[in-house]
């Protein structure tokens, strides 16, 4: 088997594995397989212990344009009277399970965003929890101009990360959106120059697998949960989680490190 025809590469770099989606022909675009490959690497990385941070990138000149539009699951019957493809069990099938796994991933993912995110591998990319982008990437809600609504969590995300009026325009307009402007309107949380991007999103995810990632992990679930909460309930929730987390082997490492004032050495999952 050549690279070429590995639909995600996998990379490891100490704790960090890069998972580079590898469709660069069709812009890292979805098909069956390729999503059946994501999800594979995906749980390896989990499940192996020495992995402490994920940096989802693509190969060539986008990070993922989205949902294959001549993949069976999808591509329209275009003679008349053909019954239509059902897109929500694709969505079912593969976007919701993949999102999902992404907000209850293990360990930090990082989208490093190297070109054009649109449709779903947008909304893929801002599933991560940390999104870094090339200066000359761009982020497009591409739904709209072929009469979808945005998925893969789009609905959920995007009020939330820029706000309803932001989020309404990006989705009704369809309109390309720079890394530098997503950057100003906190859709992602960098923007770099192309020179440094590689380099830099490396670093990020070295410095993230160097923090106690269990408690990161935590901290998003944390997030996710006091979405739908009370203040009350929100303070009632911190206190069940940081009992637990109080309990783990980091926190006490953690503490002894600041007291000896030497760097600590995490090692929780």
């Amino acid at each position: 088997m050549t690279q070429d025809s590995v639909l995600v590469l996998q990379r490891r770099d100490g704790a960090v594995s890069t998972l580079t989606l590898n469709r660069p022909q069709a812009l890292n675009s979805f098909t069956g397989e390729m999503h059946d490959a994501l999800m594979s690497a995906l749980k390896a990385a989990a499940a192996d212990a020495e992995v402490r941070c994920v940096v989802l990138t693509g190969a060539g000149r986008g990070f993922c344009a989205g949902q294959d539009l001549s993949d069976p699951a999808i591509a329209p019957n275009l003679t008349p009277g053909a019954a239509p493809k059902d897109i929500g069990a694709l969505i079912e099938a593969r976007y919701k399970p993949l999102a999902l796994m992404l907000q209850d991933f293990p360990v930090p993912v990082i989208a490093a965003v190297n070109g054009v995110a649109a449709g779903a591998g947008a909304n893929i990319a801002l599933n991560c929890d940390l999104v870094i982008a090339a200066r000359s990437a761009s982020f497009i809600q591409a739904f709209s101009k072929i009469g979808l609504i945005p998925d893969a969590g789009g609905t959920w995300l995007l009020p939330r990360l820029v706000g309803r009026a932001q989020a309404m325009a990006l989705a009704l307009l369809g309109d390309k959106l720079p890394a530098e402007e997503a950057q100003r309107i906190g859709l992602i949380y960098r923007c770099v120059d192309d020179a440094i991007f590689g380099a830099e999103a490396q670093a990020l995810a070295q410095r993230l697998a160097a923090l106690p990632v269990r408690a990161l992990a935590e901290t998003r679930r944390a997030f996710a949960q006091a979405d739908h909460l009370t203040l009350s309930a929100a303070l009632s929730m911190e206190a069940d989680v940081q009992r637990r987390m109080g309990n783990s082997s980091d926190y006490l490492e953690g503490v002894s490190a600041f007291f000896a004032k030497r760097a600590p050495v995490f090692k929780d999952r």
